[in-house]
Order: C-alpha cells, then structure tokens, then sequence
C-alpha cells in the first residue's frame, strides 16, 4: 500500500497528483490519500471511479483531513 500526502493541495491539482501516483503503481496495488481540501475529499474519489478505479473508501479522520482509498483498476487486455 502506498500513502500520498496531499495535505496543503487544493483542487484540481490534488487528483491531477494522485492520477500521476496511481500511474506508478502495479495493478491492483493500493493508493491511501490524505486531503485536507473538502472539495476534493469528493472530486478525488469521483474522478477516480471515472477512470475505472475502485475507490475502497472515503473517511473523515480528523476535523478537516480526509483519508481516500483507491485500487488501481487492472488494464484490459485487447
């Protein structure tokens, strides 16, 4: 599992960030985020599940900080 701290990163820049993140893990591997931005506490996992990701979870774990968790979706092969 891997952790990506974007605490201090607003919106849109936080999904750009974990977008570049999950392109660097294996398929299947795991992403947490840590965001204290409540606009992408909701566009973080929304975008994610777009692109064909499994969002695990979205939690609120301190006042202000959320934590998201992704899988990186597995590619189709052709």
């Amino acid at each position: 599992m891997s952790l990506l701290d974007l605490r201090g990163v607003k919106c849109p820049m936080t999904f750009v960030k974990a977008k570049l993140a999950l392109e660097e893990l294996q398929d299947g591997q795991v992403l947490t985020i840590l965001l204290d931005d409540r606009l992408a506490s909701v566009d973080v996992p929304g975008n994610a599940t777009r692109e064909g990701h499994e969002v695990l979870g979205t939690r609120e774990i301190a006042s202000g900080v959320w934590e998201v968790v992704i899988r990186k979706r597995a590619k189709l092969l052709a």
